[in-house]
């Protein structure tokens, strides 16, 4: 019998880093193809996919939510963090849904050009990751500010996990950008696969949170250091090619 559960530690423990893995290659991939430019046509600016893919991997993604996760959880029996990690994804995934129709209706109730909305973006995405980085050389703990609740419960989905852990006020705004500047139909549908794909890993990672903080809390912690400054460089780029939309560079 211990062997048993020896055995099946060390399988949950192996899916956990696995899946950490498969986070570390998906970024760096993308974050090559980040490198190169986005194509600018008159106001129109044109995200590629893995553009996208960086972006949203970076403003909704799993990197961010396991530290958050272990904290608030602290305490709680296996079939609550299961409850808990399964509704603050079906609340973030609801929140974003929302999010993107309702952002759509307001642009178009208003006439709010689509570069000076990704520029908006843009802006916001910079001074959150500048933010960061900043707080990566201040001697204060390293890591979320969510406060740690004495008993957890299924209102932690909510607040904290789903708001504002995994849907974060710039990831809102990269999404409408991005379904606002999707020329058809089926590119939005792409969006939402990519964002349902994303809200996926994190759910894997809530559920596998613990084990992977044990085995690579130093790595998760370098992690965050080098997101950081990758965000504040993809800010810079929304501003960048925002303004060249606008004719302003």
């Amino acid at each position: 019998m211990f062997v048993f559960h020896r055995a099946k530690s060390v399988l949950s423990v192996s899916a956990s880093t696995t899946s950490l893995s498969f986070m570390f290659v998906g970024m760096m991939t993308t974050g090559a193809a980040a490198q190169s430019e986005i194509p600018v046509t008159g106001d129109t600016i044109y995200f590629p996919i893995p553009h996208i893919v960086t972006f949203l991997f970076l403003m909704l993604g799993p990197t961010k939510i396991i530290g958050p996760f272990v904290k608030v959880t602290e305490g709680a029996d296996r079939a609550l963090e299961k409850k808990i990690a399964r509704n603050a994804i079906l609340f973030s995934g609801s929140a974003l849904l929302i999010a993107g129709l309702l952002g759509e209706m307001i642009l178009a109730k208003h006439s709010v050009p689509l570069p000076v909305l990704a520029l908006s973006a843009g802006v916001i995405l910079f001074l959150v990751a500048i933010q960061d980085t900043v707080r990566q050389f201040s001697f204060s703990t390293h890591g979320s500010t969510v406060e740690v609740k004495a008993e957890p419960s299924m209102k932690l989905a909510l607040d904290p996990l789903a708001f504002p852990v995994i849907v974060t006020p710039y990831g809102i705004a990269a999404l409408i950008v991005f379904l606002s500047f999707s020329p058809d139909v089926e590119s939005q549908l792409q969006i939402g696969l990519i964002v349902v794909a994303i809200l996926l890993l994190n759910f894997l990672a809530m559920l596998f949170a613990r084990k992977v903080l044990a085995a690579l809390g130093i790595v998760l912690a370098i992690l965050g250091s080098v997101l950081s400054v990758v965000q504040v460089a993809l800010g810079l780029q929304i501003i960048r090619q925002s303004l060249l939309a606008m004719g302003a560079l």
